[in-house]
């Protein structure tokens, strides 16, 4: 999907620049567009954007990829990708750049720990996540029938076995952009 003719905007942290555009264009490098590597805020989509020649784009740069009025001037076009496009670079970036983000949004996904439903009469969400059986869901269930769960310490605290929610989210939501062949994804979007 190309944002170009789309009304959504959408934030991005950049994973990996490519000054001299992409290795497997087989034109000379001064004739490549640069091109970065981002990761959606949000729905953790992977874009591939295509750079003016004059932008000055760093690993860690959050770009606005939106409407052509509205999109950040040194983003020329957007297209979502997949894991096995981006830069081998832009992979060994993902998880920190996914952690970071799942810091600054803590409540969002704390809020998850507590809201998290079944899929199926006998898998529910809380079992997609890694290292996570019938006994932690349930403690996790329990706990949240008590009192909703506040922070990740929180959830530490009180459900014995689960010391780093964090973690587990951020190796869930990586696997999600790794293997096109997962049946549920609960936290990346799935490429169109």
């Amino acid at each position: 999907m190309s944002t170009d003719g789309s009304d959504e905007t959408v934030e991005t942290v950049v994973l990996d620049v490519l000054p001299n555009g992409r290795p497997d264009d087989d034109r000379p490098p001064s004739q490549r567009a640069p091109v970065a590597y981002a990761l959606d805020t949000d729905s953790f989509g992977l874009y591939e954007l295509t750079l003016s020649e004059d932008a000055h784009v760093l690993v860690g740069n959050r770009l606005v990829v939106a409407p052509h009025e509205e999109r950040d001037e040194e983003v020329i076009a957007a297209t979502e990708t997949s894991y096995e496009e981006v830069s081998g670079a832009a992979r060994s970036e993902l998880e920190y750049v996914i952690e970071e983000l799942i810091e600054e949004e803590e409540d969002r996904f704390v809020d998850f720990f507590n809201e998290a439903q079944p899929i199926t009469l006998r898998l529910h969400q809380l079992n997609l996540l890694p290292g996570i059986g019938k006994k932690l869901r349930n403690d996790i269930l329990d706990e949240r029938k008590r009192e909703p769960f506040d922070s990740f310490e929180d959830i530490a605290e009180r459900v014995s076995g689960l010391h780093h929610p964090k973690d587990v989210l951020v190796e869930r939501i990586t696997e999600e952009l790794r293997d096109d062949d997962l049946k549920y994804c609960i936290f990346a979007r799935e490429e169109e």
